[in-house]
C-alpha cells in the first residue's frame, strides 16, 4: 500500500538530497495518516535511514577513486554542513567527512584528520580563517600570522562554514582556533611573556598607538601594536565575541530581505581591533610624520585612516566610503609625485652646478 511520498520526518533536513524507498511491513495501516506520521516506527526507519546514509558516504569516502567523493562533496557538502549545525546526534560522524582547502593543500581539498596528521610537533590548535573564497582567504593578514610560523591554516570560504564552526569547538582533542579574532596564542611560547613583550611594544609605539586611536575614532574599538605580523603592515581582527566580514555580510542580507535595515548592522563592525606591524615600512613612515609633523597633520591623517582602509579591505571587509578612498589614494599619489619632482629638479640644479663649476676649472 502507498502511503505518502513526502514525509518532512523520516530523514533530517540534511539528507534531503538522498533519494530512495523505505519498504516496511510494520506501519500501523489501520489508523490515519496523521497519526501513522508520529508513529515510533518512523521514528526507528529516520534513525536506520540516517545510518545507511552515513555508511553510504563513508563507502565513497573510502573509495579509492578519490574523485569520487570529491565529486560528491562539491555537489552535496553544504547539506552535510547543515548536518553539522543541525543533528547533534550523528554530528561526530559527519565532522570527519568535512572537506576545506588550506594554506598548505593547494588545489586539493584536505579532511580535518589529513590537518592533524600535517600538525607540527606539539601543536594542540586547529587554526582556521573565514571568508568569501580562497583566494581572499590566502591573502588575509590573520592568516599570515599563523603561515609565517610554520602552522597550516583551514579555510572557511562559505557563509554557512563559520555558523558550522560553532558548533565544532574542538576536534580529537584539539580546539578549533579562529585566527581572526584578538588574542591570539600558540603552544610553543609562553603567554605571560607573550603579554609581556606586547605591553612592552604598545610603550615603545605609543605615540603612533595613541594617534591611531585618535584618528581612527569610532573606526575601530582599539589599537594593538604586535610582532606577529610578518609581510603586512595592519590588519583588522575582531574581539572575541565579534563577528567575521563574512557573516556581517550575510546578517546584512538576511536582514534587508526580510525587510529591515542594516543600519543597526554597523554596531558589530566597531568591535573590530587594529593591530599594527611597528616594524613595517609604511608604519614607521607614518610614525616619522607623527614626530616631525604632529598629530594635527592632515597627511599623517590621510596616512592613518588609508592604513585603515588597506588593513580593511586585506582583512575582507568592505570599504564604507569607496569616494573618500578615491581621493585619500589620489591625494597620496600627488604628494608622491611633487616630491619625485622636487628631488628631480633639485638633482637637475646639482648636475648643472657641477657642469659650470667643471668649465670655470677648465678656463
Amino acid at each position: 500500500v502507498f502511503i505518502n511520498d513526502k514525509f518532512d520526518d523520516i530523514v533530517p533536513r540534511w539528507l534531503k538530497f538522498v533519494r530512495g524507498v523505505v519498504d516496511s511491513q510494520d506501519l500501523p495501516l489501520n489508523v490515519s495518516r496523521e497519526i501513522l506520521q508520529k508513529s515510533k516506527v518512523l521514528s526507528i526507519i529516520n534513525k536506520r535511514l540516517v545510518r545507511k546514509s552515513l555508511d553510504m558516504i563513508k563507502d565513497i569516502e573510502s573509495d579509492e577513486d578519490e574523485s569520487k567523493y570529491i565529486m560528491f562533496w562539491n555537489n552535496f557538502g553544504k547539506y552535510l554542513k547543515v548536518g553539522v549545525i543541525e543533528d547533534r546526534r550523528n554530528k561526530d560522524d559527519i565532522v570527519p567527512l568535512l572537506r576545506f582547502f588550506t594554506s598548505s593543500s593547494g588545489e586539493e581539498y584536505a579532511s580535518l584528520d589529513q590537518y592533524i596528521e600535517n600538525m607540527k610537533e606539539n601543536q594542540k590548535q586547529i587554526f582556521y580563517v573565514t571568508a568569501d573564497g580562497k583566494e581572499k582567504a590566502q591573502m588575509s593578514p590573520a592568516a599570515e600570522k599563523v603561515r609565517s610560523r610554520g602552522y597550516e591554516v583551514l579555510y572557511l570560504t562559505e557563509p554557512i562554514d563559520e555558523i558550522m564552526i560553532e558548533n565544532v569547538p574542538d576536534y580529537k582533542e584539539f580546539k578549533l582556533v579562529d585566527v581572526s579574532k584578538e588574542g591570539l596564542s600558540f603552544d610553543d611560547e609562553d603567554k605571560e611573556e607573550r603579554k609581556k613583550k606586547e605591553e612592552e611594544l604598545n610603550v615603545d609605539h605609543k605615540a603612533v598607538k595613541d594617534f591611531l586611536e585618535g584618528a581612527l575614532a569610532g573606526k575601530v574599538q582599539k589599537v594593538q601594536i604586535t610582532d606577529l605580523l610578518s609581510d603586512s603592515p595592519a590588519a583588522l581582527v575582531q574581539s572575541a565575541y565579534g563577528m567575521s566580514p563574512t557573516m556581517q555580510r550575510y546578517m546584512k542580507a538576511q536582514n534587508v530581505a526580510a525587510g529591515g535595515s542594516d543600519d543597526g548592522m554597523m554596531g558589530s563592525f566597531n568591535q573590530a581591533v587594529l593591530e599594527v606591524n611597528p616594524s613595517h615600512p609604511i608604519v614607521l613612515d607614518l610614525e616619522r610624520m607623527v614626530r616631525s609633523q604632529g598629530e594635527e597633520s592632515d597627511e599623517a591623517k590621510d596616512f592613518a585612516v588609508l592604513l585603515y582602509d588597506v588593513a580593511a579591505l586585506t582583512s575582507g571587509y568592505e570599504i564604507e566610503d569607496s569616494g573618500d578612498f578615491a581621493k585619500r589614494i589620489l591625494s597620496m599619489m600627488t604628494i608622491k609625485s611633487k616630491s619625485d619632482i622636487r628631488d628631480v629638479e633639485v638633482e637637475a640644479q646639482n648636475v648643472e652646478q657641477e657642469h659650470v663649476e667643471d668649465n670655470h676649472e677648465n678656463v
